[in-house]
């Protein structure tokens, strides 16, 4: 709902506001009009789950009644780009964050510990960054990757742990019961989301 001072200004809002517009999110105004916001701008809004922008505007007494009954959104405004960096900010918190892959380290199979029924156990160094119980695994044989999967189990000597650093020997349990091979590496990687800019 977009209520301006004059009619001249509510293409130039209109546009603004249209330039924000992208794949994932849309601004769709249900009504624009010059003059103060009324109560029946209020009710409309209320009634379509709206937000109410006003530029160089203001709210009459009966939209003021209906905004405390109602509780809606009214954001009022005298400078254009307040209005946009507003509703450009409101709008990028709707956007779905992005997922991206974030490597934790790298270890290698030093050992291959066989463990019954629970599948074999890596026994590894960490070379780089650090291993992470729970987080997804790349294992790699010569440069190539073999399996992904996550990280069941993490051990230093015999206690469960959370996460094992860089220069550490450790036994990592897999996920889906891999072939292991002595010299393979396993890259730990999360999944994190990244806010779009």
């Amino acid at each position: 709902m977009l209520k301006t001072d004059v009619q001249g200004s509510l293409g130039a809002i209109r546009n603004a506001l249209e330039r924000l517009n992208n794949t994932e999110v849309r601004i769709n105004i249900i009504r624009e009009s010059a003059g103060d916001i009324n109560e029946s701008d209020v009710l409309l809004a209320s009634a379509s789950d709206a937000v109410v922008i006003g530029f160089n505007t203001k709210l009459d007494p009966g939209a003021q009644r209906a905004v405390d009954a109602s509780g809606v959104d009214v954001r009022l405004y005298d400078v254009i780009y307040k209005l946009t960096d507003d509703i450009a900010a409101a709008l990028q918190g709707m956007l779905a964050p992005k997922l991206i892959e974030q490597v934790e380290g790298h270890a290698e199979v030093r050992m291959v510990i066989k463990a019954g029924k629970a599948g074999n156990v890596a026994g590894s160094y960490v070379t780089d960054g650090r291993i992470v119980r729970a987080g997804s695994y790349r294992l790699m044989r010569g440069g190539k990757v073999i399996e992904e999967g996550r990280i069941e189990s993490l051990k230093r000597f015999k206690d469960d742990v959370r996460e094992v650093a860089t220069g550490f020997e450790c036994g990592i349990g897999l996920s889906g019961s891999p072939e292991i091979e002595e010299g393979d590496v396993i890259e730990c990687f999360q999944m994190v989301s990244e806010q779009p800019a």
